[in-house]
């Protein structure tokens, strides 16, 4: 009897804990800081889909932080940028997207409440057709950073910052 009650311990324990089957992960969520009076800021991230059938990101979430979190792409038409809202976002069955500077998708905060700070994490609820509901929690870069975890005084690797010393004029 022990040893069965072994077995089924161990069979219980080894499988995931009922991990969720929508596929969806969703990491490298992250804002810029924004100046005092901004009131509009963007959420970068990253939407990966492992499972087996596509899901669609419905095109508003939502934030304590502003009044609205809304799907947006960044488009070049004649040379002027053009920011759309979008209904929803497909991501295709073992595809990633990402949303990040200048690569055409971002969810824009309309009507923040209090200026994102530089260190501080907020939190995000998105909302997919398969997944349901998501929440996740976005960490604050400096403002203008390009990248995740990008904060004032970090890093200083060559792949966030390259050594410019050796170059005339720029040495400290």
């Amino acid at each position: 009897m022990r040893c069965a009650i072994a077995i089924a311990a161990t069979i219980l324990f080894a499988v995931p804990a009922w991990a969720d089957s929508s596929g969806i992960k969703i990491d490298q969520v992250w804002a810029r800081a924004t100046p005092g009076t901004a009131k509009t800021a963007a959420i970068y991230l990253t939407i990966t889909n492992t499972g087996d059938t596509p899901d669609t990101l419905q095109g508003e979430g939502s934030t304590p932080v502003a009044e609205h979190a809304i799907l947006h792409e960044d488009k070049i038409t004649n040379g002027v940028m053009q920011l759309r809202p979008m209904k929803s976002l497909i991501i295709a069955t073992g595809k990633s997207v990402s949303l990040e500077p200048n690569n055409g998708y971002h969810l824009m905060l309309i009507g923040l409440k209090q200026p994102l700070k530089e260190g501080q994490t907020l939190p995000l609820t998105l909302t997919f057709d398969r997944a349901g509901k998501q929440q996740v929690t976005a960490s604050v870069a400096k403002i203008g950073a390009m990248h995740a975890g990008e904060m004032s005084g970090g890093s200083t690797s060559s792949e966030t910052s390259p050594d410019m010393s050796s170059m005339p004029g720029m040495s400290h």
